[in-house]
């Protein structure tokens, strides 16, 4: 089913969930730098990285949308003086987020000079434990989406150092993906993010590690297609995103004979994540634990289902 855009127009065929949750995003992106004088790891990381990728896609969006996060995200080196995110504060997560979404930017062609992404790698390496991990030691017992955990901050981390220069940061990029093949996958959260450092790797540490994580995700699957963070745990959004990015990055897969499984796991889950969305757009936010009322989580839960449903479309 197609609808017209109402504030969001795309050439060819954008579905009403990705429509809905564009325009949400939209509207709510810029508000938070007007509103409160301040630039959030929720508005201007995650759920701007989304629009980014839909810029790159070729939505259309509403002018000046990104004009304000844009001009942030190139002054990496302020980025610690944001005064927002009292709460979840912490500057080495914060870089990861803001970096990715500048990655997002320069690829879509709206931040052109490559030099802040360039600075901001070289302060998230700084970052990097000797074990090869980022947010090392993360308190709490799974990650959220405005808290990210170990898996998915050193994901995001080595390919924000991949994406500025991978050749100078080899040893980081190495080390990160010597972590991550070790790294336990027994929540689907963690298989998620470990699954989607496989990709491309025929190795047979590598063939097996993506069986683990394939198989500790079909047992977390929920009967309505969704995943929670613990194989038994009630589906959210958010890791049902994060199952349905890993997923469309692993076909095909070699070493697997579960193609068509995969795809169904797939469809079910973009499925899930279609009917769970809300008349506005968003999704519930995952908070830890369950049920929270949480903007920030509120935003970022919208930008992560937001990129699932256009990078499985």
């Amino acid at each position: 089913m197609l609808i017209p855009a109402l504030l969001l127009v795309f050439p060819l065929n954008g579905t009403v969930a990705e429509v809905r949750a564009l325009n949400y995003l939209a509207r709510e992106v810029p508000k938070w730098s007007t509103d409160n004088k301040c630039f959030s790891c929720h508005n201007n990381g995650d759920a701007a990285r989304a629009l980014y990728v839909a810029q790159r896609m070729q939505f259309s969006l509403p002018p000046k949308t990104l004009d304000d996060t844009s001009a942030w995200l190139a002054k990496p080196h302020g980025w610690h003086k944001n005064g927002g995110d009292v709460e979840f504060k912490d500057d080495a997560l914060a870089r990861i987020q803001f970096a990715s979404t500048l990655g997002e930017a320069l690829q879509a062609g709206i931040l052109k000079e490559r030099a802040p992404l360039l600075a901001a790698a070289e302060m998230i390496a700084k970052d990097q434990h000797r074990d090869g991990c980022w947010q090392g030691g993360f308190p709490g017992d799974v990650g959220s989406p405005v808290t990210y955990g170990s898996a998915l901050a050193t994901w995001q981390a080595r390919e924000i150092l991949r994406g500025a220069d991978a050749a100078k940061y080899k040893d980081a990029i190495d080390r990160a993906d010597r972590w991550l093949l070790r790294a336990p996958v027994q929540r689907v959260l963690d298989a998620a993010v470990v699954l989607r450092s496989l990709p491309g790797r025929t190795d047979k540490a590598a063939v097996e590690r993506r069986q683990q994580c394939l198989d500790t995700i079909r047992k977390g699957q929920a009967k309505d297609g969704g995943w929670g963070p613990f194989v038994n745990s009630s589906p959210e959004a958010f890791d049902t995103a994060l199952v349905v990015l890993s997923l469309a990055g692993t076909q095909p897969l070699a070493g697997f004979a579960g193609d068509r499984e995969v795809a169904r796991m797939l469809q079910r889950g973009r499925t899930w994540l279609i009917r769970e969305q809300k008349s506005d757009g968003s999704w519930p936010e995952t908070t830890r634990p369950t049920g929270g009322d949480s903007y920030a989580q509120r935003l970022s839960t919208a930008g992560w289902a937001t990129l699932a449903l256009l990078t499985a479309r």
